[in-house]
Formats: C-alpha cells, sequence, structure tokens
C-alpha cells in the first residue's frame, strides 16, 4: 500500500505517521511507501520498515496535486488545512487553502482515475469538522442535521464534504469524510484555531504553567483524544464503503461536557493546584464564533460503522498525560 498523508507536519498528521511506522501496515496490508507533505517538511520518520518522503509544499500551489497523483497512492489521508481562527481573519488564505486545494487534489485523482479506465480508485479520508454544522441546534445534533456553517472555515470544510460524495458517486475514488471533533488535548504549543482553549486550559496547568480561559464555563463542546483522532482514521481507511451507503461524510463520536466539567476532571486527576492556574479572561471574538459551534451529537452512524472515542473527559486527561508527559503531572 503506497499513502500520501497531506498536512503531515500538524499534529494529528504526524501521530498517524507514527502509527503507520509503527504499525507497519494499514488493515494488513503492508504499507510499502508513504509521501508527507505540508507546508514545513514533516521530518524523519523513525522506525519505519518502507519508503518515507517528506516534503515542504502547498497544497494552494494548483501544479503540486497532479505530480503527488502521478505515484497513484493507494490511500490518501487529506489533513492539511488553515484552522478555523486564521480562516475566518485570512478569507483568502482560507479558501486557497481549504476549498482550491482540496479541490485540486480531488481533481488530481480524478485525472489518474480517467487515464487508468476506471482502475485507479483509492481510498480518501478526509478530515472535515463539526464546524460544517450552524445554529440553532437540536440537542443531540443528528446524523441526518443540515449543513448551514457560520464561518468561513465552516462553509470551506461543506464544500469540501459536498465534493468528496460527489466524486465517489461518480466513481473517481473511494472517499470518506470525518466530522472531527475538537481534538482535546492537543500537544504543542497554541495555534490559532479558535478552539485552542480547549486544550489550553488543561494542557499548561499539568505541566505547572498559567493558561487563559476566554470563554464562560457553561460553553458545552465535544471532545476527543489525539488518539481517538489517528484510530478514526485508520478506520476509515479500511472500512467497507458499501456499509457507509452514499452519505459519505460523518460525525465522529466524542465526550460532550461543558468547560467548567473539564475543569473539574482536571482537578480530580491533577488536583486544586492545577486548577488554580486558569485565569479567566473573556475574549469577545472567541465568544462569538463558539457559540455558533455544535455541541453535542448522536454520532450513531460512525458508531454502528465502529467508530470508538473516549467515554469521559477524565479519560482525555489521562491520555494525554500517557501519551504526552510520561505519565507525571507537574512543571
Amino acid at each position: 500500500m503506497k499513502v500520501l498523508v497531506t498536512g503531515a507536519a500538524g499534529m494529528i498528521g504526524r501521530k498517524f505517521c507514527q502509527r503507520l511506522a509503527r504499525d507497519g501496515a494499514v488493515g494488513g496490508k503492508p504499507v510499502t511507501s508513504l509521501h508527507m507533505i505540508d507546508v514545513v517538511a514533516a521530518g524523519e520518520l523513525p522506525g519505519a520498515a518502507f519508503t518515507v518522503t517528506s516534503e515542504a509544499a502547498n497544497i494552494a500551489d494548483r501544479a503540486l496535486a497532479p505530480r503527488l497523483m502521478a505515484d497513484r497512492p493507494d490511500l490518501i489521508v487529506h489533513l492539511a488545512a488553515i484552522v478555523s481562527g486564521e480562516a475566518e481573519v485570512d478569507f483568502d488564505k482560507g479558501y486557497a487553502v481549504n476549498l482550491d486545494g482540496t479541490r485540486y487534489i480531488f481533481d488530481a485523482i480524478r485525472a489518474e482515475n480517467i487515464m487508468s479506465g476506471g482502475d485507479y480508485r483509492p481510498r480518501v479520508v478526509f478530515s472535515s469538522s463539526i464546524a460544517v454544522f450552524g445554529a440553532p441546534f437540536p440537542d443531540p445534533i443528528p446524523d441526518d442535521f443540515h449543513l448551514t456553517p457560520l464561518t468561513s472555515y465552516g462553509a470551506q470544510k461543506a464544500c469540501g464534504e459536498f465534493m468528496l460524495a460527489d466524486f465517489t458517486r461518480k466513481g473517481f475514488f473511494d472517499g470518506v469524510g470525518l466530522r472531527f471533533p475538537t481534538i482535546c488535548v492537543r500537544p504543542g504549543k497554541p495555534n490559532a484555531a479558535a478552539s485552542g482553549f480547549f486544550s489550553n486550559i488543561i494542557r499548561e496547568p499539568l505541566v505547572g504553567q498559567k493558561a487563559i480561559l476566554p470563554v464562560p464555563e457553561t460553553v458545552r463542546h465535544t471532545h476527543a483524544t489525539p488518539r481517538a483522532a489517528v484510530n478514526f482514521i485508520l478506520h476509515a481507511a479500511t472500512i467497507d464503503g458499501e456499509k457507509i451507503g452514499p452519505r459519505r461524510n460523518l460525525s465522529m463520536p466524542g465526550v460532550c461536557v461543558t468547560v467548567g466539567e473539564q475543569i473539574e476532571a482536571l482537578r480530580k486527576v491533577a488536583g486544586a493546584t492545577a486548577v488554580s492556574l486558569i485565569e479567566r479572561k473573556p475574549d469577545e471574538a472567541i465568544i462569538k464564533i463558539v457559540s455558533g459551534w455544535p455541541e453535542c451529537f448522536e454520532a450513531s452512524r460512525a458508531r454502528a460503522l465502529g467508530f470508538v472515542a473516549e467515554s469521559s473527559f477524565e479519560d482525555i486527561v489521562r491520555a494525554h498525560i500517557a501519551d504526552e508527559l510520561g505519565g507525571k503531572v507537574g512543571g
């Protein structure tokens, strides 16, 4: 199996590629090569028993996609994107990367499919987002809820979902779209995502550092760990497309909690000292963005198809401690 990953230097992309190096196979099929693409090179992949190519490139460059598809990868994991906050601030950049870049990739696959006489039909796993939904919401949000995004990022991801379903319907590739919940706790440094505070208020206190909470504790949201996100992708890479049916985009399962419940989970796992490091500092711009986000999902289709996430936010905190902190809490 030849694998292409866009956004390979990002948090989820990096962890997915590391998992490939560890496992050496996807769904029992040995990985023979991995091509990693991002705006910065993803770096080396120690332990990989297959050919690894890491390249710095921008998917908004129309000439890139045909070159990537010339090798006809069997699995294409499309994670590259401009995140929510940045896409809202920089309108042109958001559409260039999140919409045009996705279209270039899908069109390049289509061109190879046509040249092969229909024989080339790879599995495409597309990273979508719960931002494709817009308020007002039912509680919980059912799988058949309409797409009415209230941000530029959500609109761009919704366009990607429509293209994925149509290109799959036409037989150009076999696509699966994953509407990720907010991935928490994200390791590393804060990024430009409006949702970054969900991780910040857990990650920083766990290492003895202060964190800013820009929204009320009543804000409610759905989360899954980076560990779960990688498992979502691996499952999407191997699932029988016939079982999914024509609705190719799925809302992933997760843990639905308020910010206050997040903080309480932190208290139970790491104690009052960690919680005391959270500083309340309202940010009206972030509050406005978050107010338009969905909160809880049924995700019944995804669960029925075998997608699995954590069962509590305490599990999410413990997973971060185990995966990123060597099992230890404190600065």
